[in-house]
């Protein structure tokens, strides 16, 4: 049974996308048959792993009869495959807004597939939006990036106020599974003050990986390739290695 993983922060720019493909594609690296659903409708996470929006994409499985199946496609990653997003998802919040159980679709949707794959993957979009809260819905967990930057935790309290929501109304076994230090830079004193401020904020709960700032890591998309691929030896892809490692050991564990 697939254990389903909502990657979510609605401050944008902090690595959210690189992370859920980052994650995703290593996890299929190590025999995990894993999903990654793409529910931005910027469509970064698709392209990341050089998949265009097919015939039928996640907009179908939440909007349509469409079954979560047919929108599914395969990767040039063994064991990695992908439900597309279009820019169609823009308008999708209005459309939910008219929905029966519409904080429900995407828990719907997965629930066809879910059994079939080690790991499910959900690229959330950039907001606190009806399509957020619908993966937080479907999701056993969220993990959290935050990037070692000014403000790193402006507006995290706002994410926290929604999982809680979402625990209330929705969904109330979701759980933490970790927040992710993102944008690193070892060199400077502002990186070493976020971590340890964000470390203090959410004791216990801050992955020992370290994701730090790394060129390979902004290239890779732009080839339509994970960092598994475009450059795995380079520092981005040795940390999103160990955190894929990490997710493993932490929910394979007896």
């Amino acid at each position: 049974m697939g254990k389903i993983i909502a990657v979510a922060n609605q401050k944008g720019g902090v690595g959210k996308t690189t992370t859920a493909v980052s994650l995703a594609a290593y996890l299929a690296e190590m025999n995990q048959k894993t999903l990654l659903v793409d529910s931005d409708p910027q469509g970064n996470a698709s392209s990341g792993v050089n998949i265009s929006a097919g015939k039928k994409t996640i907009y179908e499985a939440l909007l349509t009869q469409c079954e979560m199946s047919k929108t599914v496609e395969k990767t040039d990653v063994k064991r990695l495959f992908v439900s597309p997003s279009d820019i169609r998802l823009a308008g999708a919040e209005l459309e939910l807004a008219q929905v029966e159980r519409r904080e429900y679709r995407m828990r719907a949707a997965l629930a066809q597939v879910k059994d079939e794959y080690d790991f499910i993957v959900i690229d959330c979009p950039p907001s606190l939006s009806l399509l957020t809260v619908n993966a937080l819905t479907a999701a056993q967990s969220v993990l959290i990036p935050i990037q070692c930057e000014y403000y790193a935790l402006e507006g995290v309290s706002a994410l926290l106020d929604t999982i809680r929501r979402v625990r209330h109304s929705t969904n109330p076994a979701l759980a933490i599974e970790g927040v992710l230090l993102t944008m690193y830079d070892g060199r400077t004193n502002l990186s070493l003050q976020v971590a340890a401020e964000v470390k203090k904020h959410f004791k216990g709960q801050v992955f020992p990986v370290i994701i730090p700032r790394n060129v390979r890591l902004g290239e890779a998309p732009s080839h339509g390739k994970p960092i598994s691929v475009y450059d795995p030896r380079s520092l981005g892809g040795a940390a999103y290695e160990a955190l894929a490692k990490e997710i493993i050991r932490k929910n394979k564990e007896p």
